[in-house]
Parts: structure tokens; C-alpha cells; sequence
């Protein structure tokens, strides 16, 4: 029966503070709801390495005490969100998902004050959260106000950028997204640790598609060089709207790779559900049915019936862990749904998101570790690089009679 009451509790106190935040927010309210004695949300089998050189200075006073599991948040953070205007609805899931995180800890947690970057623009609510002692800076949101922030000057507060930027993090400086570019680096991943050589590329045609294309083929070139010798991409394919003109294009690129004697090997679909299920069915016809497939996200777009969707049979694509498999220290997306509108449907995964930003935050040692540990969230499997970045191996699902399973 406790199981049941515990994501009620939880709904209740982000309702609250949902509702509070509708209205341009400057500061969480000092009251604080009730601790929520949910299931311990720290990752596994870590432990703080002393002295170890990471983006952020972790180690210093602006942070409390190192925990024995890595638990080191700061003292006060700011949150840079658009909390109103055109980006409110996609700031609200990714606040009540750190929320949720935040009050499901036990232990001392940081002050939050929330800045909406929609009333003055991202710099000046950069500099508020700076001149009010803020220890670090959580935000902003979209990719031009991360931008603005990033080339804005000296940044003397350290922040996690909550998405990627044309700029990178300046030193100290980190970021986190759930970018097309980051989806293409993992898909790359996944295909590179299964032996792909030569890899076909079908890319859609709007901006998010080139973007996951263009960053799957750096990470894969750069793999070229160190961990996967030989691996390319064969041919990228830029498939339009009329794909009657695919199959014509699709069988020229199959031809002249088994006649260079480098048969394709693996395909990567950077294209929605719709233009999927039409290349499925001709990969499938020329016999490239069997090699490694993978996707972005964006080939749920366009699927759900479950007739077409046998044709995308063992296609991997990224998912969040959250909403396939569950994770500690959250009640269930199903569940949660129920209560929650910021977690249910397509908010699911900015909610999953916003947990993940908390995670990073009170556990830096563990996201910068260069050992093999790695930050169990409720997207994936969470790492930050040198330059700042968080690298995300997401959990990975596939279609299976028509039905989206996760991949074994």
C-alpha cells in the first residue's frame, strides 16, 4: 500500500509548485514540502576520486561536503528557465523532473531560486542569479539563449547549459541536451560497437535530420582514426518527399558499394516513422534486412500502427530508461502520468530530462569520472567529456511485432 501512496505525495508537491510557477517565478518558495521517502535515486558502485580534474571545480567550497557515493551539489543554485512566454510549456516538464529529483533526496540539498530568461533574456538572468550568491547555474533552455549566455563575456558562477549551443561551453563550463547532434553521436556509437565499416546514411529533410546526420558522420569519421579503422559512411542519401525517387537512389548506392567490394554493412535512418517504413521495405527487398539498423528518436514520428510498423522490425532507436525500464528513485512514467500532466505523453521525456539535470548536478564526481562509472538516469547512462558535454548512452528500444520493446 506504501508503494501507491509514494508517487501521490510526489505529484502533490510538484502540483504545488506547478502552480506557483505559472506566474513569472524569481524564487522557490522557503517552505519546503515534506521529504518524499522515495527509493535512493544515487548511481551505483561510486565513489568521489580525490583531486580528480573534471569541467567543474567540484572539489571547492561553493559545493557541500563530499557523501561517500559522490553526492556533492552545490550550496545555492539558480535556474535559468523560460517560464513564460513561447518555450513555458517545454520549461515546465524539465523543472518538475529536477524537482522530483531534488525532493527525493534525503540529504541537505541546495537552495533554488528560478529566473525566467523570458522576462529580460538569458544574459540578464544570467547575471541576476551571479549578483544574488548563487554557487552554480542550471539553464538556460533553448539553444539561442545558450548562445547568448556562452558568448556573452566572463561567467564567474559555473552552469550546465540545459542545451547545445553553435558555441561550446566555455571552460568550466558545461552542457546538456537531448539534441539531434546528440542522438547521431549515439547512434554512431551503436553502430561502431557492432563492427559497422561501411555505413548508408538516409536523411530526412528538415534541420533535425541534417543535424543527426552530419554529427553521426563526424563521430564516425572520428572513430575511423582510433577506435574503428576503416568505418565510413558509404553514401548519405538526402531523402525528399517524393520517395517514389528513393528506390531508384537507394538501389544505385547498394550496387556501388558491392561493386567497390565494400557492401554496405549497416544503415543509420535519420528520417521520421512515415519515410521509414517505405525504406524498410525496399532495404528489406535488396536484401539488407539482416545488417545493423539503428534511428533517431524521430522514427516514432509517423509509427504507431502496428501493421506498418513490422516492416521497421529490429531498427534500434534511442529511448529514455525511465519510461521502458523504470529507475530508482522515481515512481513509474505510467503511474506518474496519472497525476502529473508535465510528465505525461511527449513531456515524458523533457521531465526524464529535467531529473537528469539534478543528477549531474549533486553527483559531479560520478558524471566526470574517467574509470567507467557513469551516472545512471532516467535518459540513459550519463557521462561528462572534458570539453563540458554530457554524453548520453540512451536505453535502447526496437520494434518487435509491430510493438516498441526495449532491446535486449
Amino acid at each position: 500500500m506504501t508503494k501507491l501512496i509514494k508517487p501521490v505525495f510526489l505529484c502533490a508537491s510538484l502540483l504545488a509548485l506547478a502552480s506557483c510557477a505559472t506566474v513569472r517565478v524569481t524564487e522557490v518558495p522557503r517552505t519546503q514540502p515534506q521529504d518524499v521517502p522515495l527509493p535512493d535515486t544515487r548511481p551505483v558502485d561510486a565513489a568521489p576520486i580525490p583531486g580528480q580534474v573534471g569541467p567543474w571545480h567540484y572539489t571547492d567550497a561553493t559545493r557541500m561536503p563530499a557523501a561517500s557515493d559522490g553526492y556533492q551539489p552545490p550550496t545555492r543554485i539558480g535556474f535559468l528557465l523560460p517560464l513564460s512566454g513561447r518555450l513555458a510549456r517545454a520549461a515546465a516538464p524539465v523543472r518538475d523532473g529536477f524537482l522530483a529529483g531534488y525532493y527525493a533526496e534525503h540529504r541537505a540539498r541546495p537552495e533554488i531560486q528560478f529566473y525566467d530568461t523570458a522576462a529580460g533574456g538569458p544574459v540578464a538572468a544570467y547575471r541576476k542569479a551571479e549578483a544574488d550568491g548563487n554557487t552554480f547555474i542550471i539553464g538556460p533552455l533553448g539553444r539561442e539563449e545558450v548562445d547568448a549566455v556562452f558568448t556573452s563575456g566572463a561567467l564567474s558562477v559555473p552552469m550546465l547549459a540545459l542545451n547545445r549551443g553553435d558555441s561550446a561551453p566555455p571552460q568550466g563550463h558545461g552542457s546538456f541536451s537531448l539534441s539531434p547532434e546528440d542522438e547521431g553521436i549515439a547512434a554512431a556509437e551503436f553502430l561502431i560497437d557492432r563492427g559497422a565499416r561501411n555505413v548508408l546514411v538516409l536523411q530526412g529533410l528538415d534541420d533535425s535530420m541534417r543535424r543527426a546526420a552530419d554529427a553521426f558522420g563526424v563521430r564516425i569519421g572520428q572513430a575511423a582514426g582510433s577506435r574503428a579503422p576503416g568505418s565510413r559512411v558509404f553514401q548519405a542519401l538526402v531523402i525528399g518527399d517524393d520517395l517514389a525517387q528513393a528506390s531508384p537512389q537507394l538501389q544505385a548506392a547498394i550496387d556501388a558499394a558491392a561493386a567497390a567490394g565494400t557492401p554496405i554493412d549497416s544503415v543509420f535512418y535519420a528520417v521520421r516513422g512515415s519515410k521509414a517504413h517505405l525504406l524498410a521495405a525496399q532495404l528489406h527487398a535488396s536484401g539488407l534486412d539482416l545488417v545493423p539498423a539503428v534511428a533517431t528518436s524521430q522514427i516514432t514520428l509517423g509509427a504507431g500502427d502496428p501493421l506498418l510498423d513490422m516492416t521497421l522490425e529490429g531498427i534500434a532507436f534511442p529511448t529514455e530508461t525511465w519510461t521502458v525500464r523504470g529507475v530508482a528513485g522515481l515512481p513509474s512514467a505510467a503511474s506518474l502520468a496519472e497525476h502529473l500532466p508535465t510528465a505525461r505523453g511527449a513531456a515524458a521525456r523533457l521531465f526524464a530530462f529535467g531529473h537528469d539535470a539534478w543528477l549531474v548536478t549533486a553527483f559531479p564526481s560520478i558524471a566526470a569520472s574517467t574509470d567507467g562509472d557513469a551516472l545512471r538516469g532516467a535518459t540513459g547512462r550519463l557521462r561528462i567529456d572534458i570539453d563540458g558535454n554530457v554524453m548520453r548512452t540512451p536505453t535502447w528500444s526496437t520494434f518487435r511485432d509491430g510493438q516498441t520493446v526495449p532491446l535486449d
